[in-house]
């Protein structure tokens, strides 16, 4: 028997004056951490496969149970720190590449925080939400570079294919496969009731879901999974996934255990069969390349669809951006380095990628000096945690944003990062039947809604205090903000000036 040097993450306390040997805990974990010996009428669990999801926490009627992190101490070391000494244990033993879900947890700064947002006093008095109309609606896509009007005052310039959205969020790509069918649900219905929009991300979509079409955009990413004509044409938009903010220049995998018959039909792939798509598109290698099968995409669709091109947050993002502008896509999807995923090597997910923040800034600066800003419309992407968040995002230069981890911490998630093993206990990210139905379409979309709603209340609020009675009105309005605890160099990329500037 080999030596085995990894210890447990966690560690499970429970309160044996509390237990009541319900066995909650045994039935609800997917991992097995939990087990009943009926002999001697005892519950142990065992830490080493706990990933501190908070079911059993959350569902033990006593309150019995408490999950710390393991008590383990390694000796002081500010270069060699007990994460890095356990992940070489880890390699060591298995030999294999270190996988992780959801987005970055290293400490870098959050640039989102150290911005301030500014508000009106005396000489721009400010707005009521309650009491004066606030527009929130935008559209996404591309706009003329002028309106011409007939004598009547008629529109008749010929206006290009557009999203219209109630608010300036969408629920990111997250795919048929990697979510279960009741998390797709949920976010489906939400979005349509919201009047807004869901992606499908690169695993097709089921056609159970194609009465949500006006509110869902589909993917095209380098596996071409689920893609064809009717797939195109049934969604509100396609959007062409260059990259991920997790995982840049690095392709996806879905393991064959979550590909069941439903995935199987949508993602036209044979059951059990790992779905691995590309790092690059085998038909894109230039501009030139994406503009061709940009057009592809219109030609298709007969030009009614708005073409989005999805990249990841990289240090070249601005030059790359302005040539997407010119291949002839209608919006730009920028996602930054804290973005969630399923899977991602760790390595990469955490050292790969620039905050989104700055990624945004430079590509909003770049566009408007070459002219063409008007051409495309820019959504961001990266771990968008709040309200405020999305004014910032738009005051820098957005259009609107995508939210993946805050949708699916609505639903339940609990950011345990093992969404790769299939083993979700909230039933989110699981093809498991016996998991998939704890999660209830009906309550989670109703959550959903909740959260949107009340995010575009506290957009209003936070317009109305800046004067602004309209969220166009905010878009690239730097002065709106101010900077703190940022250094020059920082303020420079992000254009906006110092907190008492």
């Amino acid at each position: 028997m080999s030596l085995n040097l990894s210890t447990p993450a966690f560690e499970i306390i429970r309160n044996e004056g509390k237990c009541i040997l319900c066995q909650v805990c045994v039935k609800q974990c997917a991992n097995n951490v939990h087990s009943y010996d009926a002999e001697d009428e005892t519950i142990s669990s065992d830490d080493s496969k706990c990933v501190n999801c908070h079911r059993c926490v959350s569902l033990c009627p006593t309150r019995a149970l408490i999950i710390k992190k393991y008590p383990l101490e390694f000796r002081e070391n500010a270069n060699w720190t007990g994460a890095a000494i356990k992940e070489i244990y880890k390699q060591a033993q298995t030999g294999g590449i270190l996988l992780s879900s959801m987005g970055n947890p290293k400490p870098f700064p959050i640039y989102w925080d150290k911005m301030l947002i500014n508000a009106s006093q005396v000489t721009n008095p400010s707005i009521d939400p309650l009491r004066e109309p606030m527009e929130t609606k935008v559209m996404i896509g591309r706009k003329p570079d002028k309106l011409e009007f007939d004598a009547k005052g008629e529109l008749v310039t010929r206006m290009p294919p557009q999203i219209e959205l109630s608010v300036p969020i969408m629920f990111s790509a997250m795919s048929y496969g990697s979510i279960s069918r009741n998390a797709h649900e949920s976010l489906a219905r939400s979005a349509t009731e919201l009047g807004i929009c869901y992606n499908t991300g690169e695993g097709g979509l089921n056609k159970d879901f194609y009465k949500y079409g006006k509110n869902t955009i589909v993917q095209v990413a380098s596996g071409r999974f689920g893609v064809h004509k009717e797939y195109l044409n049934v969604g509100a938009a396609i959007e062409i996934k260059i990259g991920q903010g997790a995982k840049p220049g690095i392709g996806g995998h879905l393991p064959g255990r979550k590909v069941g018959a439903d995935v199987s039909a949508t993602r036209m792939i044979p059951i059990g069969s790992d779905a691995i798509s590309p790092a690059p598109h085998h038909d894109i290698y230039s501009i030139e390349d994406l503009r061709q099968l940009i057009f592809s995409l219109k030609e298709v669709t007969d030009y009614k669809k708005p073409v989005l091109v999805k990249i990841a947050a990289v240090h070249n993002t601005a030059a790359i951006a302005s040539g997407i502008v010119r291949a002839g896509a209608d919006a730009i999807v920028v996602d930054g380095f804290r973005g969630g995923t399923g899977a991602a090597p760790t390595r990469v997910r955490d050292n790969v990628g620039i905050p989104i923040e700055l990624a945004l800034a430079a590509i909003d600066q770049r566009l408007r000096e070459e002219g063409v800003r008007n051409q495309v419309s820019l959504i961001i992407a990266g771990s968008i945690r709040n309200s405020a968040d999305i004014v910032k995002a738009v005051a820098l230069g957005a259009d609107a944003v995508y939210i993946g981890s805050a949708a699916v911490i609505a639903m339940g998630c609990h950011m345990c990062h093992s969404c790769s093993t299939g083993k979700c206990n909230w039933g989110i990210a699981t093809q498991e039947p016996e998991l998939v139905k704890r999660l209830n379409p009906d309550i989670m979309h109703r959550r959903l809604v909740n959260l949107i709603s009340a995010w575009s209340h506290e957009i209003k609020e936070m317009l109305g205090g800046m004067g602004i009675n309209a969220i166009d009105s905010l878009r690239g309005n730097r002065l709106m903000l101010r900077g703190v605890d940022l250094n020059e160099k920082e303020l420079e990329i992000l254009g906006i000036k110092y907190a008492g500037e």
